[in-house]
């Protein structure tokens, strides 16, 4: 089914933008969340209002094969990823967790394995995964050189390594998200079920999964909702209505509709915003080293893309409408 561009565009604003500020917010919120107790709220409401709006509007709810399949989408994105960056932000930056989530990239190129014969023979996808390989190393680096004693060393090197096991779970459950859904297509069995209603099933499977953590390692026993304070729900609700709902969302719609590679361009803005919103509105340290790290992951980012972006008919298409609209000026003045 071909889609609007306007449509396109919309959707990689919000997980652009929107996304890169989730970051933020799930640092803001564990001021008051614990960790599993965070993700259970934040994907259970999520999940109960989206599944309740594709009620009202119709759509089918079930379909086994299809909901096992958002199940292990959902165990994979939400819950081991989420999990693994929310734990983290405990100790580190959200600055330093959405740039090792850009990182995601480097995982795209090396597991999606359909695509290993282009890939690998791309000497420009080769030099941006060494870049970016270096550009980690130079944020363990940073990670170690901004610890005070062994104890807090140990504790960073213990979070970046989440951070890692999380964007290869990310990633697999990106790249199963997207080619299930490309044997359902070729299957034409009537039976797939709206990207909404998909979206709600692997919310339901990490808010339960998140639940049960909690339930079990006593998060939830000692939570007391009367001491959340305002900014405390405000983060939490921001996460849920934009973070959730409308980012993750947008991003399922477009992993299986557009180009993987195209869509973890998603890693260029991201940690950009995360990054500045830490900066102004944060106490947290943004280091030199950092910043370089940042600029390493990026620039092999751009390098793995860089045959994409090259041959883009897009970018052909934009330079003729702009052309057009500065005639258009000039005849009017």
């Amino acid at each position: 089914m071909k889609q609007s561009k306007a449509t396109v565009i919309a959707a990689y604003i919000i997980v652009y933008f929107v996304w890169g500020s989730t970051f933020f917010f799930i640092h803001k919120a564990l001021s008051d969340f614990s960790p599993f107790v965070l993700g259970s709220l934040r994907f259970l409401t999520a999940s109960i209002l989206l599944l309740t709006y594709c009620k009202i509007k119709g759509y089918k709810l079930f379909n086994f094969q299809v909901v096992k399949q958002a199940a292990v989408v959902g165990f994979l994105l939400l819950f081991l990823d989420m999990g693994a960056l929310i734990w983290a932000e405990q100790h580190v930056s959200s600055g330093i967790a959405a740039i090792m989530a850009a990182a995601a990239a480097l995982w795209f190129i090396i597991l999606d394995k359909k695509q290993w014969k282009n890939n690998f023979s791309n000497k420009n996808i080769v030099l941006g995964l060494i870049a970016g390989f270096i550009g980690v190393v130079m944020l363990f680096a940073e990670q170690i050189n901004i610890a005070g004693d062994a104890s807090q060393r140990l504790l960073n090197l213990v979070c970046m390594i989440l951070l890692i096991l999380g964007a290869i779970a990310w990633t697999a459950g990106s790249l199963y998200s997207k080619y299930a859904n490309s044997k359902n297509i070729e299957q034409e069995n009537g039976e797939d079920l709206h990207v909404m209603v998909k979206t709600s099933w692997q919310m339901i499977t990490a808010g339960v999964m998140f639940t049960l953590v909690a339930i079990f390692n006593g998060e939830y026993s000692a939570f007391r909702p009367q001491e959340i304070s305002t900014s405390g729900w405000i983060s939490i609700g921001y996460l849920i209505f934009f973070g959730s709902i409308m980012a993750f969302g947008a991003y399922i719609w477009l992993i299986q509709s557009r180009p993987t590679t195209e869509v973890s361009t998603y890693a260029y803005v991201n940690p950009v915003v995360a990054v500045a919103l830490s900066y102004f509105f944060t106490d947290d340290i943004i280091t030199s080293l950092q910043i370089g790290g940042l600029v390493v992951i990026l620039v092999s980012v751009l390098l793995m893309n860089w045959d994409l972006y090259k041959n883009a008919k897009f970018f052909r298409v934009a330079q003729i409408k702009w052309y057009y609209m500065w005639r258009r000026r000039q005849i009017a003045a």
